[in-house]
């Protein structure tokens, strides 16, 4: 019954910034904890990013680290993922997900039970 909203791909230069959203239906139990993915065609889908929303404490993929900030606005029960200096090689389907089953590693897709429609990402050289 939980549902995820995503917006804010596009396409851009590299060296450019875009932000996504990730609108849930509610908030509680199962939307405490959610994350960002990306999946290129062929290629697994990969972590970007993690947030743990009653403490706001994040975790990034190596290779955002230091160009990806997320964040959320709890009024809007809204999530975040700022990207900026993007490169070629952040082209991307990204998708929000939650419902992290207990215990689950953030960082693996089948933990999650709910997930985003997805949002392009194009970075052009």
């Amino acid at each position: 019954q939980v549902q995820l909203v995503e917006s804010g791909g596009g396409s851009v230069q590299a060296g450019g910034s875009l932000r996504l959203s990730c609108a849930a239906s509610e908030y509680g139990f199962s939307t405490n904890r959610m994350a960002w993915f990306r999946q290129s065609p062929g290629q697994e889908r990969e972590g970007v990013a993690y947030i743990d929303r009653p403490s706001g404490t994040t975790i990034y993929a190596d290779s955002v680290k230091g160009r990806f900030t997320d964040s959320q606005d709890n009024a809007k029960n809204t999530v975040y993922l700022q990207m900026n200096s993007l490169k070629p090689e952040d082209t991307a389907m990204y998708y929000c997900a939650a419902g992290l089953r207990t215990g689950g590693v953030w960082s693996s897709p089948s933990n999650y039970a709910y997930w985003g429609q997805g949002t392009q990402v194009t970075v052009s050289s």
